[in-house]
């Protein structure tokens, strides 16, 4: 049924300045069950890659989502992205052991490369969507890929254009899984460390970039949506905001230098 939501962890009231009168929001994280799948290694420098390859797919012991290299070896994502799902498929707030994941490379349906990680940083929060459905995870190397810039200075504004982008695919998709740049639109309300707009968005999009209008500049990353079968339905959608999560940039460039993950101070959801 189009516009059915089912929050997971969530009122069926969206935070901040506007409310959507539906049920069914959910992460649009893609479950994999796909277990023939192969990963194709490779060994650094990388030079088949093309500027849009800084979208990249993760991929997990249970689900698919999306990414965005904001780092030569750092990875934007959404927090429910890289936790375990408990016995009955909901997300829980532990951290996915980073040996279990992988990066791949490529907009086409399949990828040129792939990545291990090596660690995964998150906030205490923010693991089922909303504010702070956030984390960044550490590849086991640099690559050589021009990475997008997330926006940390400027928040978003109400009415400013954003378009998201992700390896999605609803089932109605005529086509496989591939990098798909989404109908966007404006932003209608800011809250409590996300963003409210309207949106297509297809399961396996989360965490994918939220783009400025005419630039490359990530505003947040995809967290939850009203979702249908059709990848054109444009329905309510949640995003996280990256400028609230800050520290959370610092604290993946020093564990990727080197840092260990107890010598930092925890990252905190106050506001």
């Amino acid at each position: 049924m189009r516009g059915l939501f089912v929050v997971i962890g969530l009122s069926t009231t969206m935070v901040g300045c506007w409310h959507a009168h539906v049920s069914n929001v959910r992460p649009a994280a893609k479950l994999d069950d796909d277990s023939s799948v192969n990963p194709r290694f490779f060994q650094p420098p990388i030079a088949l890659a093309v500027a849009e390859d800084a979208i990249v797919r993760i991929v997990g012991p249970a689900t698919t989502c999306s990414g965005t290299l904001v780092d030569e070896d750092l990875v934007l994502t959404a927090h429910h992205c890289v936790v375990a799902l408990d016995e009955r498929g909901h997300f829980t707030s532990k951290t996915l052991d980073p040996a279990s994941m992988r990066v791949e490379l490529g907009g086409d349906y399949l990828p040129w490369g792939t990545v291990t990680v090596k660690a995964v940083v998150a906030p205490p929060c923010g693991e089922r969507g909303g504010r702070g459905d956030l984390a960044i995870v550490v590849l086991s190397h640099k690559l050589l890929i021009q990475p997008y810039t997330a926006r940390l200075d400027n928040p978003p504004r109400v009415g400013e254009m954003l378009g998201p982008a992700g390896f999605g695919r609803c089932s109605m998709s005529p086509d496989g899984i591939h990098r798909t740049v989404r109908a966007g639109g404006e932003v209608a309300g800011l809250g409590s460390g996300v963003i409210q707009m309207t949106a297509s968005v297809c399961p396996g999009d989360s965490g994918g970039p939220v783009f400025s209008r005419g630039s490359h500049e990530i505003v947040g990353v995809v967290s939850l949506s009203a979702m249908d079968a059709d990848e054109h339905t444009r329905s309510a959608s949640v995003m996280a905001r990256v400028d609230t999560f800050r520290p959370l940039f610092g604290h993946a460039r020093q564990i990727a230098d080197g840092v260990g993950q107890s010598e930092l101070p925890p990252l905190s959801c106050a506001e």
